[in-house]
């Protein structure tokens, strides 16, 4: 059976699709990207204070969801320019230990919702 998640620490979702959905022990989310759940507004600020927004979104869907990045197994970055990576891997790396660090891929796309420069997905086991 599975449970919808939700928080209003995170971006509302803005189409047919759930925050996260916890089935089992398994959370799968939703793509975030940067908008601030407060004012949904992009915050397009730099490459580096985008990323922050998406993970700190993350972090949010995560918690209501009663877990950490600890808990994440898996993730997927869509990036529309790859040479942006760098600068993304920097931000995303300071929420996660190295050592116990989730698998990732990362892919440069054509376009993103609302033309943002990235979006990430998880998926977290409890």
């Amino acid at each position: 059976m599975k449970k919808i998640i939700y928080t209003e620490n995170a971006p509302a979702p803005i189409g047919p699709y759930n925050q996260a959905v916890l089935v089992g022990n398994t959370l799968y989310t939703s793509g975030q990207i940067a908008l601030n759940p407060q004012t949904m507004e992009l915050v397009l600020d730099d490459i580096e204070t985008e990323t922050k927004q998406v993970m700190e979104n993350m972090k949010a869907v995560l918690s209501a969801a009663e877990m950490t990045f600890e808990n994440v197994v898996k993730t997927s970055i869509f990036i529309m320019n790859m040479e942006d990576f760098s600068r993304i891997n920097t931000v995303y790396g300071a929420y996660f230990n190295e050592a116990t660090a989730p698998a990732r891929e990362t892919v440069q796309v054509a376009c993103l919702p609302k033309n943002v420069n990235i979006e990430i997905s998880m998926i977290a086991i409890k």
